[in-house]
């Protein structure tokens, strides 16, 4: 994705691209206006982290915006799986009053959440795997068991997923905003701007 915008950038552009890790972004503290994050959230056990970077790097008044899954989402393969086995396969998404709750914990203020379903249909579980695939969405999952899943444990599963008509997928989308409160001092440490203190006239 970055070698793709920096092949769209113009020279006389200023814009800048950096990779990092959501939970340490190399910024500054409230030097960003807006930061919007797509189906990142999903990728981390504890959202917490994430929050509080975010926090740190928006300056006040700036914008959080994010999409990510509910906890109702992939159900079916999630049941499919566990009339095979008892392994984890599935990410337990964070529902809408962790995500409310840590981003008030990290400092933003006024969050702000919606939630939108979508069904999704497949002919073939191939196809299901392929798109899972392409976005990543593969089991990385810490809890995951360390091995192998034979084919047919595998095949025992999709059985459990096909449906007569073929497999079909509900999605719950939550999309959140909320804004910067600016950086929060570290404890002990109070900063006063020296011109809001008042001269004492003699």
């Amino acid at each position: 994705m970055l070698g793709r915008a920096r092949s769209k950038k113009s020279w006389l552009s200023k814009t800048s691209f950096a990779q990092a890790d959501a939970g340490a972004l190399p910024l500054a503290n409230g030097s960003v206006d807006v930061v919007f994050c797509n189906m990142l959230l999903p990728w981390f056990d504890d959202p917490g982290p994430v929050f509080s970077e975010v926090a740190r790097v928006l300056r006040k008044g700036g914008v959080f915006a994010f999409a990510t899954l509910g906890p109702d989402s992939l159900q079916e393969i999630r049941r499919a799986w566990q009339q095979v086995d008892n392994g984890v396969h599935v990410n337990r998404f964070p529902d809408m009053p962790t995500l409310g709750d840590g981003r008030v914990t990290a400092g933003l203020r006024d969050p702000v959440l919606d939630v939108d379903r979508l069904s999704v249909s497949y002919e073939s579980s191939t196809r299901l795997f392929d798109d899972l695939t392409a976005v990543g969405g593969r089991n990385s999952l810490d809890q995951r068991t360390r091995g192998l899943t034979s084919r047919k444990r595998f095949a025992a599963m999709i059985r459990s997923l096909r449906e007569p008509a073929g497999i079909a997928l509900d999605l719950e989308l939550v999309y959140g905003h909320c804004w910067g409160s600016g950086p929060r001092s570290e404890p002990g440490n109070y900063k006063i701007d020296a011109n809001r203190i008042p001269i004492r006239q003699k």
